[in-house]
């Protein structure tokens, strides 16, 4: 419970004292973007930073050698939990987007800091809509060297057994020459989803797969994208639980 009160109070606080500093974040995008994300992406760290401790998550991580540090990546994860996007940009080493519903657009403070942070809204009922999310991604990779993070299995799945992957969002990896970094997490759920809706401390782990650069595959493996890495990211969560 107590936990819970001081995680709401905390979110609630960082969402006030931010609104002039987005506001601030604005001008300077207009002057220097790099600049610009360089803020954004360190704030926002250092928030996820401290909601992890209050929420007495204790995160193993494994594989950050994997990682490229030069290069914007595709970040492909497995979907268990609200916190996967919080652990996972606690450790991500370049500024990074998201594709977040587009009910969160319409939330107070938070659709500007997705916003603010490169991430991009999807109506998942507007298949041409849902097209032009992925080519605003690719074109963010390619000319502004965003990072993006996607859940493919669409929706958060507490099975052991990970759902088949929506091919399209990995489009971003494919026409904009990133690599794809498969990721795993596992026990996330055990920080709020089961027993929501308090928040309790947990012991979570996220591991970075090695990169797949997918101009190396074959065609046969291109093909089948999604699936190959689906089944590494699942090999990953089988061997971690």
């Amino acid at each position: 419970m107590i936990r819970t009160i001081l995680a709401a109070l905390l979110i609630i606080f960082f969402f006030i004292i931010t609104i002039p500093v987005l506001m601030i974040l604005w001008v300077i995008g207009k002057i220097n973007m790099n600049l610009h994300d360089t803020i954004s992406y360190g704030i926002m760290r250092g928030a996820f930073v401290f909601i992890l401790f209050v929420c007495g998550a204790k995160v193993k991580v494994e594989g950050l050698e994997n990682v490229p540090k030069d290069r914007p990546v595709l970040y492909v994860g497995n979907h268990r939990s609200y916190f996967d996007i919080i652990v996972l940009y606690r450790y991500a080493k370049t500024p990074t987007g998201f594709i977040a519903k587009k009910e969160f657009k319409s939330v107070p403070v938070l659709g500007h800091w997705i916003s603010c942070l490169h991430g991009i809204f999807l109506d998942r009922k507007d298949i041409k809509a849902g097209l032009q999310t992925i080519l605003e991604a690719i074109d963010n990779v390619k000319n502004k060297g965003i990072s993006y993070t996607i859940f493919p299995e669409g929706t958060r799945n507490h099975n052991k057994e990970m759902l088949p992957f929506k091919e399209g969002s990995l489009k971003i990896a494919t026409k904009s020459g990133c690599p794809i970094v498969p990721v795993a997490m596992t026990h996330m759920d055990d920080l709020l989803e089961n027993h929501m809706p308090f928040i309790k401390g947990a012991n979570v782990s996220i591991r970075f797969g090695e990169p797949i650069f997918t101009d190396q595959l074959a065609k046969e493996e291109q093909k089948f994208l999604g699936a190959k890495v689906r089944d590494i990211i699942q090999n990953m969560m089988d061997d971690m639980e």
